[in-house]
Order: C-alpha cells, then sequence, then structure tokens
C-alpha cells in the first residue's frame, strides 16, 4: 500500500506518491481546479483513485495544512481542512493533515539546484512541495500506514 500526499493550493493542488515501503515520496503531478470546492475534491478523488489501481493501492492521504510561521491559522486553514474533509468522505480512505510551512521554499529550493530556469521550476512546484509534505509525514511514521480514524494509536 502506498500513501497520496496533497498540496492544496486556490489554484492547483500538486501531488505526490510514497512508495510501497512507505519510505520514499516522489512527485506525480498537478491538478488544476476551476476553485476549492466540489471541483477540487472530484479531481483529487479521481486522482487518488487512478494511484489506487495503479500496483499497491492506497492506504491514506495526506494533505498539507496551512500555518503560519507562528503555528497560528491562515485563511487557507480552515477551507483546507474542509477540502480534506469532503476528500475523506468521496474516497473512504483515511486523511492527515500534516503541517505545511516552509514546504513550497524547500522545494523551490530542491527544484533549484536541478532546473536554473524558475519558469520550468515554478510548473513543478507543487508537486515538489506535495512531495516534501508526504516526505515530512513517512520520516516520523516510518513504513506505518495512517491508522484509521477509530484506531486507538490515534
Amino acid at each position: 500500500m502506498r500513501i497520496v500526499g496533497l498540496d492544496v493550493g486556490e489554484r492547483r493542488i500538486g501531488v505526490a506518491v510514497s512508495d510501497p515501503t512507505l519510505t520514499l515520496a516522489r512527485p506525480v503531478g498537478v491538478l488544476r481546479p476551476s476553485s476549492l470546492d466540489a471541483d477540487a475534491v472530484q479531481l483529487a478523488s479521481g486522482e487518488v483513485a487512478r494511484l489506487a489501481a495503479e500496483d499497491d493501492g492506497v492506504a491514506g492521504i495526506v494533505v498539507g495544512l496551512p500555518r503560519r510561521l507562528d503555528g497560528s491559522d491562515t485563511e487557507m486553514t480552515p477551507r483546507v481542512a474542509a477540502f480534506a474533509d469532503a476528500l475523506g468522505r468521496a474516497t473512504s480512505l483515511p486523511i492527515v493533515l500534516q503541517d505545511e510551512r516552509l514546504t513550497s521554499r524547500e522545494a523551490e529550493s530542491r527544484l533549484a539546484t536541478t532546473d536554473k530556469d524558475w519558469r520550468s521550476r515554478k510548473t513543478r512546484l507543487d508537486a515538489a512541495a506535495a512531495a516534501v509534505i508526504l516526505q515530512d509525514y513517512l520520516d516520523v511514521r516510518p513504513g506505518r500506514p495512517i491508522p484509521r480514524p477509530l484506531d486507538p494509536e490515534l
């Protein structure tokens, strides 16, 4: 089983997926919903279903939760939380919200080491940020799938 990572934004949703051993995250691509509402949930659930149909299936989804550097909510925090809740209902998969502070900056820095053209980097940034979010989750819970909401481990 693998885990899908999402970096949710107003205009784009970066997608990443783990390897079957839940050790490494890799960027997959970017979804472009018309807005962060039902269209975004439909696009994301379709992408999760596509990834689940490949190889090992999907055990859960990690969604990056925007926060300010001091840990307080941003104006996007409740919107992303509502998106994650709707996505969990649409896919019946467990969802984990992962702090995404500075992940876009880290992704940009990583991309800059291999690609000097900022236009090229910009098209891949959201997927790379999703991979950073997912990798952060995998590093904290090595080799362990996302627990179900009723799991006493929560």
